[in-house]
Protein backbone atom coordinates (compact mmCIF):
# COMPACT_ATOMS: atom_id res chain seq x y z
CA UNK A 1 0.00 0.00 0.00
CA UNK A 2 2.28 2.17 -0.92
CA UNK A 3 0.84 4.57 -2.68
CA UNK A 4 -1.24 5.14 -0.66
CA UNK A 5 -0.50 6.49 2.68
CA UNK A 6 -0.12 11.17 3.12
CA UNK A 7 3.31 12.10 3.44
CA UNK A 8 2.45 14.75 6.26
CA UNK A 9 5.46 16.83 6.37
CA UNK A 10 5.91 19.27 9.47
CA UNK A 11 8.96 21.72 9.85
CA UNK A 12 9.14 23.15 13.34
CA UNK A 13 11.19 26.14 13.81
CA UNK A 14 12.61 26.09 17.61
CA UNK A 15 13.71 29.47 18.41
CA UNK A 16 14.89 30.25 21.96
CA UNK A 17 14.85 28.23 24.76
CA UNK A 18 13.42 24.53 24.20
CA UNK A 19 10.82 23.85 25.63
CA UNK A 20 9.29 27.28 26.55
CA UNK A 21 6.20 26.48 24.56
CA UNK A 22 4.40 23.52 23.59
CA UNK A 23 4.68 22.25 20.98
CA UNK A 24 1.29 20.64 19.79
CA UNK A 25 0.03 25.14 19.42
CA UNK A 26 -1.78 24.84 15.60
CA UNK A 27 -0.55 27.54 13.69
CA UNK A 28 -2.12 31.02 13.10
CA UNK A 29 -0.92 31.25 9.29
CA UNK A 30 -2.29 27.81 7.71
CA UNK A 31 -4.27 24.99 8.43
CA UNK A 32 -2.85 22.09 10.52
CA UNK A 33 -4.46 18.41 11.62
CA UNK A 34 -5.29 20.17 14.48
CA UNK A 35 -7.59 23.04 12.62
CA UNK A 36 -8.26 21.36 9.48
CA UNK A 37 -11.80 19.29 10.17
CA UNK A 38 -12.85 22.43 12.33
CA UNK A 39 -13.94 24.13 9.29
CA UNK A 40 -16.73 23.27 7.26
CA UNK A 41 -15.43 24.23 3.60
CA UNK A 42 -12.77 21.57 4.38
CA UNK A 43 -15.02 18.94 5.57
CA UNK A 44 -17.02 19.49 2.35
CA UNK A 45 -14.09 19.66 0.29
CA UNK A 46 -12.78 16.20 2.09
CA UNK A 47 -16.43 14.57 1.57
CA UNK A 48 -16.16 15.45 -2.45
CA UNK A 49 -12.67 14.02 -2.62
CA UNK A 50 -13.80 10.92 -1.44
CA UNK A 51 -16.87 10.88 -4.04
CA UNK A 52 -14.17 11.50 -6.58
CA UNK A 53 -12.49 8.66 -5.53
CA UNK A 54 -15.11 6.71 -5.67
CA UNK A 55 -14.97 4.55 -9.25
CA UNK A 56 -14.40 6.31 -12.64
CA UNK A 57 -14.95 5.73 -16.56
CA UNK A 58 -12.45 3.28 -16.98
CA UNK A 59 -13.24 0.99 -14.30
CA UNK A 60 -16.92 0.84 -15.41
CA UNK A 61 -15.97 0.11 -19.09
CA UNK A 62 -13.23 -2.08 -19.01
CA UNK A 63 -14.53 -5.09 -17.24
CA UNK A 64 -16.67 -5.55 -20.48
CA UNK A 65 -13.38 -6.58 -22.56
CA UNK A 66 -12.78 -9.25 -19.54
CA UNK A 67 -16.18 -11.02 -20.39
CA UNK A 68 -17.62 -12.86 -23.56
CA UNK A 69 -19.25 -9.53 -24.51
CA UNK A 70 -16.33 -7.57 -25.72
CA UNK A 71 -12.52 -8.10 -27.10
CA UNK A 72 -9.85 -5.27 -26.55
CA UNK A 73 -6.42 -4.96 -28.19
CA UNK A 74 -5.11 -2.96 -25.85
CA UNK A 75 -2.63 -4.04 -22.96
CA UNK A 76 -3.59 -5.89 -19.54
CA UNK A 77 -7.17 -6.23 -20.73
CA UNK A 78 -5.76 -8.67 -23.44
CA UNK A 79 -3.46 -10.12 -21.32
CA UNK A 80 -5.88 -11.10 -18.97
CA UNK A 81 -8.67 -12.32 -21.26
CA UNK A 82 -6.17 -14.38 -22.99
CA UNK A 83 -5.40 -16.05 -19.44
CA UNK A 84 -1.56 -14.89 -20.03
CA UNK A 85 -1.54 -11.91 -16.97
CA UNK A 86 0.80 -12.38 -14.18
CA UNK A 87 1.72 -11.17 -10.51
CA UNK A 88 3.07 -8.61 -12.10
CA UNK A 89 0.59 -7.69 -14.76
CA UNK A 90 0.26 -3.53 -14.23
CA UNK A 91 -3.59 -3.56 -13.66
CA UNK A 92 -3.76 -5.89 -11.23
CA UNK A 93 -1.87 -3.19 -8.94
CA UNK A 94 -3.09 -0.35 -10.19
CA UNK A 95 -6.59 -1.48 -9.26
CA UNK A 96 -5.40 -2.74 -5.70
CA UNK A 97 -3.91 0.65 -4.69
CA UNK A 98 -6.97 2.71 -6.30
CA UNK A 99 -9.40 0.69 -4.27
CA UNK A 100 -7.08 0.76 -1.11
CA UNK A 101 -6.68 4.61 -1.89
CA UNK A 102 -10.40 5.26 -1.69
CA UNK A 103 -10.35 3.16 1.45
CA UNK A 104 -7.44 5.22 3.27
CA UNK A 105 -9.25 8.32 2.51
CA UNK A 106 -12.76 7.54 3.93
CA UNK A 107 -11.06 6.31 7.12
CA UNK A 108 -9.30 9.64 7.80
CA UNK A 109 -12.33 11.15 6.98
CA UNK A 110 -13.77 8.92 9.17
CA UNK A 111 -11.71 9.50 11.80
CA UNK A 112 -11.11 13.25 11.87
CA UNK A 113 -14.56 14.84 11.19
CA UNK A 114 -16.10 14.79 14.46
CA UNK A 115 -13.64 17.73 14.96
CA UNK A 116 -15.79 19.63 13.58
CA UNK A 117 -18.04 21.42 16.08
CA UNK A 118 -20.28 23.73 13.78
CA UNK A 119 -22.40 21.07 11.13
CA UNK A 120 -25.07 20.00 12.55
CA UNK A 121 -24.91 16.57 13.69
CA UNK A 122 -27.55 15.07 11.45
CA UNK A 123 -25.21 16.36 9.06
CA UNK A 124 -21.82 15.29 9.88
CA UNK A 125 -24.20 12.02 10.43
CA UNK A 126 -25.09 11.78 7.12
CA UNK A 127 -21.18 12.35 5.94
CA UNK A 128 -20.28 9.57 7.56
CA UNK A 129 -22.75 6.95 6.69
CA UNK A 130 -21.62 8.61 2.73
CA UNK A 131 -18.47 7.24 3.65
CA UNK A 132 -19.42 4.04 4.96
CA UNK A 133 -20.74 3.09 1.44
CA UNK A 134 -17.77 4.57 -0.23
CA UNK A 135 -15.23 2.00 2.05
CA UNK A 136 -17.96 -0.88 2.00
CA UNK A 137 -17.95 -0.19 -2.14
CA UNK A 138 -14.21 -0.41 -2.61
CA UNK A 139 -13.75 -3.84 -0.26
CA UNK A 140 -16.75 -5.17 -2.26
CA UNK A 141 -15.09 -4.86 -5.84
CA UNK A 142 -11.54 -5.82 -4.49
CA UNK A 143 -12.86 -9.10 -2.69
CA UNK A 144 -14.70 -9.79 -5.92
CA UNK A 145 -11.68 -9.42 -7.43
CA UNK A 146 -8.71 -10.09 -5.25
CA UNK A 147 -10.87 -12.91 -2.91
CA UNK A 148 -9.29 -12.55 0.54
CA UNK A 149 -8.11 -8.85 1.13
CA UNK A 150 -6.75 -6.50 3.89
CA UNK A 151 -9.46 -4.81 5.72
CA UNK A 152 -8.31 -1.62 7.12
CA UNK A 153 -11.13 -0.70 9.18
CA UNK A 154 -9.29 2.50 10.50
CA UNK A 155 -6.96 4.85 9.31
CA UNK A 156 -3.47 2.32 9.58
CA UNK A 157 -0.05 3.66 9.80
CA UNK A 158 2.65 2.83 7.57
CA UNK A 159 4.10 0.25 9.78
CA UNK A 160 1.00 -1.35 10.58
CA UNK A 161 0.03 -1.45 7.06
CA UNK A 162 3.02 -3.68 6.49
CA UNK A 163 1.45 -6.49 8.44
CA UNK A 164 -2.08 -6.47 8.28
CA UNK A 165 -2.91 -9.77 6.63
CA UNK A 166 -5.88 -11.06 4.55
CA UNK A 167 -9.65 -11.16 5.79
CA UNK A 168 -11.68 -14.41 4.31
CA UNK A 169 -13.62 -12.85 1.40
CA UNK A 170 -17.07 -14.40 3.57
CA UNK A 171 -16.06 -11.91 6.64
CA UNK A 172 -15.40 -8.93 4.51
CA UNK A 173 -18.98 -9.93 2.91
CA UNK A 174 -20.17 -9.71 6.46
CA UNK A 175 -18.13 -6.63 7.26
CA UNK A 176 -19.84 -4.83 4.41
CA UNK A 177 -23.46 -5.36 4.93
CA UNK A 178 -22.95 -3.95 8.48
CA UNK A 179 -21.86 -1.19 7.40
CA UNK A 180 -24.61 -0.50 5.28
CA UNK A 181 -27.02 -1.64 7.43
CA UNK A 182 -25.55 1.01 10.36
CA UNK A 183 -25.30 3.58 7.10
CA UNK A 184 -29.29 3.33 6.29
CA UNK A 185 -30.35 5.08 9.18
CA UNK A 186 -28.67 8.24 8.20
CA UNK A 187 -28.94 9.17 4.49
CA UNK A 188 -32.10 10.23 2.58
CA UNK A 189 -34.40 8.52 -0.05
CA UNK A 190 -33.67 8.98 -3.47
CA UNK A 191 -37.35 11.25 -3.05
CA UNK A 192 -35.43 13.57 -0.05
CA UNK A 193 -32.76 14.62 -2.47
CA UNK A 194 -33.11 17.93 -3.70
CA UNK A 195 -31.77 18.51 -7.65
CA UNK A 196 -28.38 20.15 -6.23
CA UNK A 197 -27.86 16.22 -4.68
CA UNK A 198 -27.86 14.31 -7.98
CA UNK A 199 -25.27 11.46 -7.24
CA UNK A 200 -24.95 11.55 -3.59
CA UNK A 201 -25.54 8.44 -1.97
CA UNK A 202 -29.28 7.28 -0.63
CA UNK A 203 -30.78 4.34 1.43
CA UNK A 204 -31.40 2.83 -1.79
CA UNK A 205 -27.66 2.88 -2.95
CA UNK A 206 -26.95 1.40 0.23
CA UNK A 207 -29.57 -1.37 -0.41
CA UNK A 208 -28.23 -1.66 -4.00
CA UNK A 209 -25.04 -2.54 -2.79
CA UNK A 210 -26.61 -4.94 -0.32
CA UNK A 211 -28.25 -6.86 -2.74
CA UNK A 212 -24.95 -7.16 -5.21
CA UNK A 213 -22.65 -8.25 -2.54
CA UNK A 214 -25.31 -10.77 -1.37
CA UNK A 215 -26.01 -11.68 -4.46
CA UNK A 216 -22.61 -12.69 -5.51
CA UNK A 217 -22.39 -14.55 -2.22
CA UNK A 218 -24.74 -17.09 -4.19
CA UNK A 219 -26.16 -18.74 -1.05
CA UNK A 220 -28.07 -16.05 -0.01
CA UNK A 221 -30.77 -15.68 -2.00
CA UNK A 222 -33.60 -15.74 0.38
CA UNK A 223 -31.96 -12.27 1.78
CA UNK A 224 -31.28 -11.20 -1.65
CA UNK A 225 -34.96 -11.69 -1.97
CA UNK A 226 -35.85 -9.32 0.97
CA UNK A 227 -33.42 -6.60 -0.04
CA UNK A 228 -35.09 -6.38 -3.70
CA UNK A 229 -38.53 -6.13 -2.09
CA UNK A 230 -37.99 -3.18 0.36
CA UNK A 231 -36.73 -1.50 -3.30
CA UNK A 232 -39.76 -2.49 -5.43
CA UNK A 233 -42.32 -2.58 -2.35
CA UNK A 234 -41.52 0.31 0.20
CA UNK A 235 -40.91 2.66 -1.99
CA UNK A 236 -42.04 5.64 0.34
CA UNK A 237 -39.05 4.91 2.74
CA UNK A 238 -36.42 4.05 0.39
CA UNK A 239 -36.83 6.05 -2.74
CA UNK A 240 -39.10 5.79 -5.26
CA UNK A 241 -38.23 3.83 -8.09
CA UNK A 242 -39.26 2.82 -11.68
CA UNK A 243 -38.14 2.24 -15.27
CA UNK A 244 -37.37 4.93 -17.50
CA UNK A 245 -39.77 5.06 -20.76
CA UNK A 246 -36.67 4.48 -23.36
CA UNK A 247 -34.26 2.36 -22.82
CA UNK A 248 -32.07 4.29 -24.97
CA UNK A 249 -32.63 7.77 -24.09
CA UNK A 250 -31.43 6.85 -20.15
CA UNK A 251 -27.67 6.67 -21.67
CA UNK A 252 -27.62 8.83 -24.48
CA UNK A 253 -30.08 11.74 -24.06
CA UNK A 254 -28.79 14.05 -21.99
CA UNK A 255 -31.82 15.21 -20.44
CA UNK A 256 -33.36 11.59 -19.39
CA UNK A 257 -29.58 10.61 -18.14
CA UNK A 258 -29.34 13.23 -15.88
CA UNK A 259 -32.46 13.52 -14.15
CA UNK A 260 -34.65 9.93 -14.31
CA UNK A 261 -36.57 7.76 -12.21
CA UNK A 262 -34.37 4.10 -12.66
CA UNK A 263 -30.83 5.54 -11.40
CA UNK A 264 -30.07 4.78 -7.86
CA UNK A 265 -26.38 5.73 -8.06
CA UNK A 266 -24.82 7.41 -11.15
CA UNK A 267 -21.30 9.05 -11.74
CA UNK A 268 -21.75 12.49 -12.00
CA UNK A 269 -20.46 14.55 -14.85
CA UNK A 270 -20.68 17.94 -15.95
CA UNK A 271 -20.11 18.82 -19.68
CA UNK A 272 -16.32 20.74 -19.89
CA UNK A 273 -16.04 20.51 -16.13
CA UNK A 274 -15.95 16.74 -15.47
CA UNK A 275 -15.95 14.64 -18.38
CA UNK A 276 -15.01 11.06 -19.35
CA UNK A 277 -14.02 10.24 -23.18
CA UNK A 278 -13.76 7.10 -23.38
CA UNK A 279 -16.66 6.72 -26.57
CA UNK A 280 -14.36 8.38 -28.79
CA UNK A 281 -12.50 4.84 -28.57
CA UNK A 282 -15.67 3.16 -29.13
CA UNK A 283 -17.27 4.61 -32.03
CA UNK A 284 -17.16 4.00 -36.07
CA UNK A 285 -14.50 6.00 -37.04
CA UNK A 286 -16.49 7.25 -39.87
CA UNK A 287 -18.67 9.02 -37.63
CA UNK A 288 -15.26 10.99 -35.19
CA UNK A 289 -14.30 7.84 -33.62
CA UNK A 290 -10.40 7.10 -33.04
CA UNK A 291 -9.16 3.82 -32.14
CA UNK A 292 -11.30 0.67 -31.52
CA UNK A 293 -10.26 0.30 -28.16
CA UNK A 294 -12.86 -2.10 -27.33
CA UNK A 295 -15.42 -4.07 -29.73
CA UNK A 296 -18.68 -6.16 -29.08
CA UNK A 297 -18.43 -9.88 -29.99
CA UNK A 298 -20.34 -12.20 -32.20
CA UNK A 299 -21.35 -14.28 -28.74
CA UNK A 300 -23.15 -10.81 -27.42
CA UNK A 301 -24.76 -10.10 -30.63
CA UNK A 302 -25.97 -13.58 -30.48
CA UNK A 303 -27.98 -13.50 -27.42
CA UNK A 304 -30.53 -10.78 -28.93
CA UNK A 305 -33.60 -12.59 -29.07
CA UNK A 306 -36.17 -12.56 -31.50
CA UNK A 307 -39.29 -9.75 -31.68
CA UNK A 308 -41.10 -13.42 -30.96
CA UNK A 309 -39.05 -13.87 -28.25
CA UNK A 310 -37.35 -16.83 -29.42
CA UNK A 311 -33.56 -17.08 -29.63
CA UNK A 312 -32.14 -16.61 -32.88
CA UNK A 313 -31.13 -20.93 -32.70
CA UNK A 314 -34.89 -21.67 -31.59
CA UNK A 315 -37.20 -23.66 -34.11
CA UNK A 316 -39.61 -21.06 -35.63
CA UNK A 317 -37.43 -17.85 -34.37
CA UNK A 318 -37.45 -16.51 -37.89
CA UNK A 319 -33.80 -15.52 -37.90
CA UNK A 320 -32.15 -15.33 -41.50
CA UNK A 321 -27.93 -15.46 -40.70
CA UNK A 322 -27.70 -13.46 -44.22
CA UNK A 323 -30.13 -10.79 -42.51
CA UNK A 324 -28.94 -11.13 -39.26
CA UNK A 325 -30.36 -7.64 -37.26
CA UNK A 326 -33.98 -7.54 -38.22
CA UNK A 327 -36.82 -8.33 -36.31
CA UNK A 328 -34.25 -8.60 -32.80
CA UNK A 329 -34.63 -7.26 -29.78
CA UNK A 330 -34.84 -3.34 -29.88
CA UNK A 331 -32.05 -3.05 -27.09
CA UNK A 332 -29.58 -4.59 -29.86
CA UNK A 333 -29.42 -1.18 -31.88
CA UNK A 334 -29.63 0.95 -28.63
CA UNK A 335 -26.39 -0.96 -28.04
CA UNK A 336 -24.52 -2.09 -30.64
CA UNK A 337 -23.36 -1.01 -34.25
CA UNK A 338 -23.54 -3.51 -36.63
CA UNK A 339 -22.86 -3.13 -40.73
CA UNK A 340 -25.45 -0.74 -42.65
CA UNK A 341 -26.73 0.35 -38.86
CA UNK A 342 -28.59 3.78 -39.61
CA UNK A 343 -26.85 5.86 -37.19
CA UNK A 344 -28.27 9.20 -35.85
CA UNK A 345 -26.46 12.25 -35.77
CA UNK A 346 -26.91 14.93 -33.21
CA UNK A 347 -28.74 17.35 -35.46
CA UNK A 348 -30.87 14.54 -36.65
CA UNK A 349 -29.39 13.57 -39.78
CA UNK A 350 -28.56 10.10 -40.58
CA UNK A 351 -25.38 8.11 -41.78
CA UNK A 352 -25.31 4.44 -42.62
CA UNK A 353 -22.82 2.86 -41.56
CA UNK A 354 -20.95 0.30 -44.00
CA UNK A 355 -18.71 -2.41 -42.20
CA UNK A 356 -18.41 -5.62 -44.16
CA UNK A 357 -15.50 -4.91 -46.72
CA UNK A 358 -16.86 -4.02 -50.01
CA UNK A 359 -19.89 -2.76 -48.96
CA UNK A 360 -19.62 1.00 -49.45
CA UNK A 361 -21.07 1.68 -52.43
CA UNK A 362 -19.59 5.37 -52.70
CA UNK A 363 -16.01 4.60 -51.12
CA UNK A 364 -15.28 1.03 -50.81
CA UNK A 365 -12.37 1.88 -49.41
CA UNK A 366 -13.66 3.42 -45.73
CA UNK A 367 -15.43 0.70 -44.76
CA UNK A 368 -15.24 0.24 -41.01
CA UNK A 369 -13.57 -3.38 -40.70
CA UNK A 370 -9.98 -3.78 -42.24
CA UNK A 371 -8.48 -6.48 -40.60
CA UNK A 372 -5.15 -5.30 -38.61
CA UNK A 373 -6.40 -1.39 -39.02
CA UNK A 374 -5.73 0.02 -35.08
CA UNK A 375 -8.32 2.22 -35.87
CA UNK A 376 -10.65 0.16 -37.32
CA UNK A 377 -12.97 -2.38 -34.98
CA UNK A 378 -11.72 -5.89 -34.91
CA UNK A 379 -14.99 -8.10 -34.47
CA UNK A 380 -17.11 -5.68 -37.07
CA UNK A 381 -19.10 -3.97 -34.44
CA UNK A 382 -18.81 -1.06 -32.31
CA UNK A 383 -20.51 0.73 -29.45
CA UNK A 384 -23.68 3.00 -29.20
CA UNK A 385 -25.17 2.76 -26.14
CA UNK A 386 -24.18 5.58 -24.31
CA UNK A 387 -23.19 8.04 -27.31
CA UNK A 388 -23.83 11.27 -26.04
CA UNK A 389 -25.42 13.85 -29.21
CA UNK A 390 -23.78 16.73 -27.21
CA UNK A 391 -20.40 15.93 -26.54
CA UNK A 392 -17.67 17.71 -26.85
CA UNK A 393 -15.37 17.48 -29.85
CA UNK A 394 -13.66 13.98 -29.59
CA UNK A 395 -16.42 12.56 -27.91
CA UNK A 396 -15.58 14.47 -24.56
CA UNK A 397 -19.20 13.57 -22.51
CA UNK A 398 -20.63 15.05 -19.59
CA UNK A 399 -23.59 12.20 -19.28
CA UNK A 400 -23.86 10.22 -16.00
CA UNK A 401 -22.21 6.56 -15.85
CA UNK A 402 -25.19 4.16 -13.97
CA UNK A 403 -23.31 2.26 -11.23
CA UNK A 404 -26.63 0.75 -10.08
CA UNK A 405 -30.17 1.09 -11.50
CA UNK A 406 -33.48 -0.41 -11.15
CA UNK A 407 -33.73 -2.45 -14.01
CA UNK A 408 -30.74 -4.36 -11.89
CA UNK A 409 -32.83 -5.04 -8.71
CA UNK A 410 -35.85 -6.20 -11.05
CA UNK A 411 -32.87 -8.78 -12.81
CA UNK A 412 -31.92 -9.77 -9.98
CA UNK A 413 -34.81 -10.15 -8.14
CA UNK A 414 -36.13 -12.42 -10.76
CA UNK A 415 -32.98 -14.52 -10.58
CA UNK A 416 -32.95 -14.90 -6.95
CA UNK A 417 -36.78 -15.83 -7.05
CA UNK A 418 -35.85 -18.07 -9.70
CA UNK A 419 -33.52 -19.86 -7.91
CA UNK A 420 -36.31 -20.37 -4.79
CA UNK A 421 -37.87 -21.75 -7.35
CA UNK A 422 -40.38 -18.70 -6.45
CA UNK A 423 -40.64 -17.60 -10.20
CA UNK A 424 -44.36 -17.36 -11.49
CA UNK A 425 -46.44 -15.10 -13.89
CA UNK A 426 -46.95 -12.43 -11.40
CA UNK A 427 -43.04 -12.05 -10.28
CA UNK A 428 -42.38 -12.56 -14.61
CA UNK A 429 -44.71 -9.63 -15.06
CA UNK A 430 -42.88 -7.29 -13.03
CA UNK A 431 -39.36 -7.46 -13.78
CA UNK A 432 -38.58 -9.62 -17.44
CA UNK A 433 -42.07 -9.03 -18.95
CA UNK A 434 -41.21 -5.25 -17.87
CA UNK A 435 -37.97 -5.14 -19.18
CA UNK A 436 -39.27 -6.14 -22.34
CA UNK A 437 -42.11 -3.94 -22.55
CA UNK A 438 -40.10 -1.06 -22.19
CA UNK A 439 -37.47 -2.24 -24.49
CA UNK A 440 -40.22 -2.09 -27.29
CA UNK A 441 -41.20 -5.87 -27.75
CA UNK A 442 -45.18 -6.51 -28.23
CA UNK A 443 -45.79 -9.99 -29.10
CA UNK A 444 -47.23 -12.25 -26.46
CA UNK A 445 -44.45 -14.83 -27.20
CA UNK A 446 -42.05 -12.25 -25.83
CA UNK A 447 -43.86 -10.96 -23.11
CA UNK A 448 -45.81 -13.72 -21.47
CA UNK A 449 -44.35 -15.79 -18.87
CA UNK A 450 -43.15 -19.02 -20.28
CA UNK A 451 -42.77 -22.67 -19.39
CA UNK A 452 -39.76 -24.86 -18.80
CA UNK A 453 -36.28 -23.70 -16.89
CA UNK A 454 -36.02 -20.36 -17.00
CA UNK A 455 -32.27 -19.59 -15.86
CA UNK A 456 -30.86 -19.07 -19.62
CA UNK A 457 -33.71 -17.25 -19.98
CA UNK A 458 -32.89 -14.80 -17.11
CA UNK A 459 -28.85 -14.88 -17.51
CA UNK A 460 -29.54 -14.20 -21.02
CA UNK A 461 -31.53 -10.98 -20.12
CA UNK A 462 -29.49 -10.16 -17.60
CA UNK A 463 -26.74 -9.56 -20.24
CA UNK A 464 -28.46 -7.90 -22.70
CA UNK A 465 -29.70 -5.02 -20.71
CA UNK A 466 -26.94 -4.61 -18.68
CA UNK A 467 -24.25 -4.82 -21.39
CA UNK A 468 -21.92 -2.13 -21.55
CA UNK A 469 -22.00 -1.48 -18.06
CA UNK A 470 -19.41 -3.55 -16.77
CA UNK A 471 -21.52 -6.84 -14.62
CA UNK A 472 -20.79 -9.37 -17.22
CA UNK A 473 -17.52 -10.44 -15.94
CA UNK A 474 -19.23 -10.59 -12.26
CA UNK A 475 -21.75 -12.72 -13.50
CA UNK A 476 -20.19 -15.57 -15.85
CA UNK A 477 -17.26 -15.38 -12.53
CA UNK A 478 -20.08 -15.96 -9.52
CA UNK A 479 -22.39 -18.44 -12.33
CA UNK A 480 -18.84 -20.21 -12.68
CA UNK A 481 -19.60 -20.31 -16.34
CA UNK A 482 -15.65 -18.45 -17.15
CA UNK A 483 -14.40 -21.57 -18.43
CA UNK A 484 -16.80 -22.00 -20.83
CA UNK A 485 -17.13 -18.51 -21.99
CA UNK A 486 -13.57 -17.67 -21.62
CA UNK A 487 -12.18 -20.67 -23.25
CA UNK A 488 -11.80 -20.50 -27.45
CA UNK A 489 -11.75 -17.74 -29.73
CA UNK A 490 -13.47 -14.84 -29.40
CA UNK A 491 -15.66 -13.77 -32.51
CA UNK A 492 -16.90 -10.91 -34.95
CA UNK A 493 -19.19 -10.42 -37.69
CA UNK A 494 -19.50 -13.17 -40.86
CA UNK A 495 -16.77 -11.43 -42.46
CA UNK A 496 -13.81 -13.77 -42.52
CA UNK A 497 -12.54 -14.22 -45.71
CA UNK A 498 -11.88 -18.11 -45.27
CA UNK A 499 -15.68 -19.06 -44.66
CA UNK A 500 -14.45 -22.47 -44.12
CA UNK A 501 -13.40 -21.78 -40.39
CA UNK A 502 -15.95 -20.89 -37.58
CA UNK A 503 -18.61 -20.83 -40.36
CA UNK A 504 -17.36 -17.38 -41.62
CA UNK A 505 -17.44 -15.49 -38.23
CA UNK A 506 -13.84 -13.71 -37.66
CA UNK A 507 -11.42 -14.87 -35.24
CA UNK A 508 -10.05 -12.11 -32.42
CA UNK A 509 -8.36 -13.51 -30.06
CA UNK A 510 -7.53 -16.77 -28.43
CA UNK A 511 -8.80 -17.30 -25.01
CA UNK A 512 -8.18 -19.15 -22.20
CA UNK A 513 -9.28 -19.47 -18.75
CA UNK A 514 -7.94 -21.70 -16.13
CA UNK A 515 -10.79 -22.46 -13.45
CA UNK A 516 -7.91 -23.68 -10.79
CA UNK A 517 -6.98 -19.99 -11.21
CA UNK A 518 -8.10 -17.49 -13.05
CA UNK A 519 -11.45 -16.46 -10.91
CA UNK A 520 -8.96 -14.54 -8.74
CA UNK A 521 -6.72 -11.95 -9.55
CA UNK A 522 -3.25 -11.93 -7.88
CA UNK A 523 -2.45 -10.53 -5.18
CA UNK A 524 0.06 -7.84 -6.84
CA UNK A 525 3.73 -8.89 -6.49
CA UNK A 526 4.91 -5.59 -5.45
CA UNK A 527 2.26 -5.76 -2.25
CA UNK A 528 3.56 -9.02 -1.15
CA UNK A 529 6.80 -7.57 -0.88
CA UNK A 530 5.72 -4.95 1.74
CA UNK A 531 3.38 -6.90 3.90
CA UNK A 532 5.20 -10.18 4.80
CA UNK A 533 1.65 -11.42 5.88
CA UNK A 534 0.02 -11.11 2.56
CA UNK A 535 0.01 -14.00 0.72
CA UNK A 536 -0.91 -15.21 -3.03
CA UNK A 537 -3.65 -16.19 -4.92
CA UNK A 538 -2.94 -19.84 -6.15
CA UNK A 539 -1.39 -19.97 -9.59
CA UNK A 540 0.00 -16.78 -9.49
Amino acid sequence: MKSIFKNLIIALAILAIAGCKKLDIAPTDRFSDLTFWTVDVNVNNALNNNYSLLYNSSLYFEPEALSDNAYSPSGDLNLIASGNATSLTAKFAGDWASYYRTIKSVNIFLENVDQNKTLPAATIARMKAENQFMRAFALFNLSKWYGDVPLPDRDLTPEEAQVIPRTPKAAVSDYIIAQLEAAIPNLPSKDQLPASENGRITKGAALALQMRTLLYQGNKMAEVVAICEKLINNQSTYGTYALTPSYSALFSDPATNKNNSESILSLQYVPTVRTWQNFWDFAPRTVGGRVSAMAPTQELVDDYIMLNGRGIKDAGSGYVESNPYVNRDPRLTATVVYDRYNWVNPNNTTKTIYIRPGSDPVQPGLDEYSPGSQSASATGYYWRKYFDPIALSSFVSGNNLHLFRYAEVLLTYAEAKNSLGQMDAAVWAKTIGALRSRAGFTDPGALSFPSGDLTNVIRRERRVELAMEGLRVDDIRRWKIAETTMNGFAHGAKFATDQSVDGGYIRTQQRKFNPQRDYLWAVPSSEIGLNKNLTQNPGY
